[in-house]
C-alpha cells in the first residue's frame, strides 16, 4: 500500500490586524501624500529661509566685519567716482600751490602738518598743496588702477583656466607651464623695468593697469582650471554636449556660471593688492608722475619729511590701510556668505 507525505511547511496566512495595517498604507502610498504629511513636511521646513542670493545677503549681513567692509568700499568708490565734485565742493585744489601756507624752510606753518579751517588735512611741504585734496584726488587714481587691473587680470584668468580645464590635452599642457613660469616670475622687478622704460608721453594709468593685470592672474587661473576639471564630467554638461551644443557654448551657458561665486570672490580680494602694487611703484617713483595725485606717490614723498611733518604721512598711509583692509573683510565674508561650508570650518 504506498504511502502517502503530507508536507509540514506551515503556510500560515498574515494575521488580519497586520494584513489590514498594510494595505492601508499602500492605500495612502497610492493616494499620493495625506494632508498630515504635507503638514509635517512643510514644518521641517523653516517658513521664509531665504535661498539663492537672499541666503547670501542674510549671511553676508550677519558678518560685522564684512558689513563695516562693504560700508567702506562703497564709500570710497563713491568718493573715486566724484572725486573732481568733491574737491570743487570742498573748495580745495590737489594741483593748486598755496606757498602763503609754509614757512622759510618750506614746511607747512602751525602745528600737526598746517591742519586748520582751509586745509582740513595740512598742506604738502614745498608745494603747499592741499592734502585733503590729494588724498580724495589721489582715491580716483589708485582706486581706478587698483579695479581696473584686477579686472584685466580676472579676464585673462578666465580665458585660460576655464579653456585649459575643459579642452585638456596639450593646451592644458601648454597653460599649466605657462602658470608655473608666471607664478614663478618676479613680478614686481618687471613691472619696475617696464613701467622704467615706457615713454612719458604714454597714458601712465592706462600703463599700469596693463603691467599690473597682465601679471596678476596665474593663481585664479589655476583654481578655475581645476574647478572647470571637476565640473566637466558633470551630468548636466553631458546632457548639454549630447543635444549638440559645441564647447564655447558649454563653457559660457553651463560652466561659467557655476563659478560665478568663485569669480566675485577672487575679484574682491585681489583688489587691495592691486592697489598696494600701484601705490608700491608710485613709492619707487616708476608709477603715475607727479603731480598726479596717488596715494603711493605721496607715501613716498612723505618719507622725507617723516621726521619733521609726519602729519604728511599719516592720511595718505591711513586711506592706503584703511581701503586694502576694508576689502580683506568684505572678501573674507563674502566667501563665507556664498560657501556656508567655509564658514563652518572655522
Amino acid at each position: 500500500m504506498p504511502l502517502s507525505f503530507r508536507s509540514t511547511r506551515s503556510t500560515s496566512p498574515i494575521p488580519a490586524p497586520r494584513a489590514a495595517a498594510g494595505r492601508a498604507a499602500a492605500g495612502r502610498a497610492d493616494a499620493g501624500p495625506t494632508a498630515d504629511d504635507r503638514t509635517t513636511a512643510e514644518g521641517d521646513r523653516a517658513p521664509g529661509r531665504p535661498t539663492g542670493w537672499r541666503s547670501v545677503v542674510r549671511r553676508l549681513s550677519a558678518d560685522r566685519g564684512a558689513v563695516v567692509g562693504a560700508v567702506v568700499v562703497v564709500l570710497t568708490a563713491v568718493v573715486a567716482l566724484a572725486a573732481p565734485l568733491i574737491t570743487r565742493t570742498l573748495g580745495v585744489d590737489p594741483y593748486t600751490y598755496h606757498l602763503q601756507a609754509l614757512d622759510p624752510s618750506g614746511l607747512p606753518r602751525g602745528g600737526f602738518g598746517g591742519i586748520g579751517a582751509d586745509h582740513p588735512f595740512g598742506v604738502e611741504p614745498q608745494t603747499g598743496r592741499d592734502l585733503l585734496a590729494i588724498v580724495v584726488e589721489g582715491t580716483r587714481t589708485s582706486f581706478s588702477i587698483g579695479v581696473g587691473a584686477a579686472a584685466l587680470s580676472m579676464v585673462i584668468a578666465i580665458a585660460l583656466g576655464l579653456s585649459a580645464g575643459y579642452l585638456g590635452g596639450w593646451w592644458d599642457a601648454v597653460v599649466s607651464r605657462l602658470t608655473d613660469v608666471a607664478l614663478g616670475f618676479p613680478h614686481l622687478v618687471f613691472m619696475i623695468a617696464v613701467s622704467a622704460i615706457v615713454p612719458a608721453t604714454a597714458p601712465r594709468a592706462a600703463v599700469m593697469i596693463l603691467i599690473i593685470g597682465a601679471l596678476g592672474w596665474p593663481s585664479t587661473a589655476r583654481v578655475l582650471r581645476s574647478r572647470t576639471l571637476a565640473l566637466r564630467g558633470r551630468a548636466f554638461v553631458g546632457a548639454s554636449r549630447a543635444m549638440g551644443a559645441g564647447g564655447l557654448h558649454v563653457l559660457v551657458t553651463q560652466i561659467l556660471p557655476n563659478l560665478a561665486a568663485t569669480i566675485i570672490v577672487f575679484t574682491t580680494i585681489s583688489i587691495p593688492g592691486r592697489i598696494t602694487a600701484e601705490a608700491a611703484l608710485s613709492f619707487l617713483g616708476v608709477g603715475v608722475p607727479p603731480p598726479t595725485p596717488s596715494w603711493g606717490r605721496s607715501i613716498g614723498s612723505a618719507i622725507t619729511w617723516v621726521s619733521t611733518d609726519p602729519w604728511y604721512l599719516l592720511f595718505p598711509g591711513a586711506a592706503l590701510f584703511l581701503v586694502t583692509l576694508a576689502f580683506n573683510l568684505f572678501g573674507d565674508g563674502l566667501r563665507d556668505a556664498l560657501d556656508p561650508r567655509t564658514g563652518e570650518r572655522r
